[in-house]
C-alpha cells in the first residue's frame, strides 16, 4: 500500500490548466480499485492518494502517468506502508483484515 503526496511546484492558475486531465486520471485509477481515496490538502497545495499498487515499480508508474507529474506543475513522494488492518467495510476491495 502506499501514499502518494502530491505537493504544487507551480501557482494554481498553471495547475488548474491540468485539472480535467487529473481529474481523468484519479477516475481511471480509481476504477481499477488502485486508488482507494483521493483528495486535496488543506489548505490546497496539493493532495494525497491512497494507492493499493502491487509493487513500488507500479507505483513509480501510475504517477509517471499523472499530468501534474507530466507537466512539471508537482512534485509527487511515494510512501510505503504494510497495510495490517482496515475496517471490515472494505473487506471485498482489500481482502480480511488481520
Amino acid at each position: 500500500m502506499f501514499i502518494i503526496d502530491i505537493h504544487y511546484t507551480a501557482p494554481l492558475e498553471e495547475v488548474n490548466k491540468h485539472m480535467e486531465a487529473h481529474a481523468a486520471y484519479l477516475k481511471k485509477y480509481t476504477e481499477k480499485n488502485i486508488f482507494l481515496i483521493t483528495g486535496k490538502k488543506v489548505p490546497w497545495t496539493g493532495g494525497i492518494l491512497v494507492a493499493n499498487a502491487g509493487s513500488r515499480e507500479e507505483a513509480e508508474k501510475i504517477v509517471s502517468e499523472d499530468p501534474f507529474h507530466q507537466n512539471h506543475v508537482a512534485e509527487m513522494t511515494i510512501t510505503e506502508f504494510l497495510h495490517a488492518r482496515h475496517n471490515p467495510a472494505l473487506d471485498d476491495l482489500l481482502g480480511k483484515t488481520v
